[in-house]
């Protein structure tokens, strides 16, 4: 692994069965890669705990997916640690439901025996860049929105965790971390008849993904660069669009949102 790890997956397990149930959960068999390589490498940890560890910015999201599905089977905890975005995301799965945890994810792996691997060579542009995370919500208004959030988390929302914005188009989402962690998947799932759209994208759009949501499913993923090993389903345009500027008009998302470093 030349790069810092963007994002992990923390199981107890035998490895190979570990490896083996995290290609099933993104839907490849191993050895369906691209040129830049699988999706994650194992890290062998000291006790029961491994770690499934990736380092490229395009398979952001996959600890989800993977962490999920492990969750089903095991019987501790699986953790799902996303380094990308600042601040990092902790979460704990059991039985395929997450917890967020305020936990530092170095910290977290080093009390389990399986630190995350570290490298001192410089990550490539791509890497050391931050990803921002922006929704856009179609068929509903902002205070619907709202409402759906406060009762996915169990109460009010803190000042400055969204910030929801209706607009010609649709209800737009953003914080002021640059980053709305789950939001785009919980208002999917909580709002059965929108159409939620995530948008994680670096501030040059050379990283440039668009899930698109309904139900809670990603029924359709945009990426630049594209990916042919994608664990989910591929679309190659958004709303008739192909270029991420013309992407983020259509769905009324300013592309300036995302330079704002």
């Amino acid at each position: 692994m030349s790069r810092r790890p963007l994002w992990a997956v923390l199981a107890s397990g035998e490895p190979t069965r570990l490896e083996s149930r995290a290609y099933d959960a993104l839907y490849l068999e191993k050895g369906e890669e691209d040129k830049e390589g699988p999706p994650f490498e194992m890290s062998l940890g000291s006790g029961r705990y491994h770690a499934l560890v990736g380092t490229n910015p395009i398979d952001v999201g996959a600890e989800i997916q993977i962490a999920k599905e492990l969750s089903l089977e095991c019987d501790e905890p699986v953790f799902s640690i996303d380094r990308a975005n600042d601040p990092w995301t902790v979460m704990s799965w059991r039985k395929g439901t997450p917890d967020v945890l305020e936990e530092d994810p170095e910290a977290l792996a080093t009390s389990l025996g399986c630190p995350l691997p570290r490298r001192e060579e410089p990550l490539s542009h791509v890497a050391k860049t931050l990803l921002r995370h922006v929704a856009w919500v179609e068929g509903v208004r902002a205070s619907e929105a709202h409402r759906a959030l406060e009762e996915e988390y169990g109460g009010p929302l803190s000042p400055g965790r969204y910030h929801l914005e209706d607009t010609p188009r649709g209800v737009r989402v953003s914080s002021e971390t640059g980053d709305i962690g789950f939001a785009d998947v919980n208002l999917s799932e909580r709002l059965p008849n929108a159409i939620v759209y995530g948008v994680i994208a670096s501030p040059g759009l050379d990283v440039f993904i668009v899930n698109r949501l309904e139900g809670g499913e990603c029924i359709g993923q945009f990426a630049q660069p594209p990916r042919e090993d994608s664990f989910m389903p591929v679309v190659s345009e958004i709303k008739g669009e192909r270029s991420p500027e013309r992407i983020l008009e259509a769905l009324g998302i300013p592309a300036e949102w995302f330079r704002n470093e």
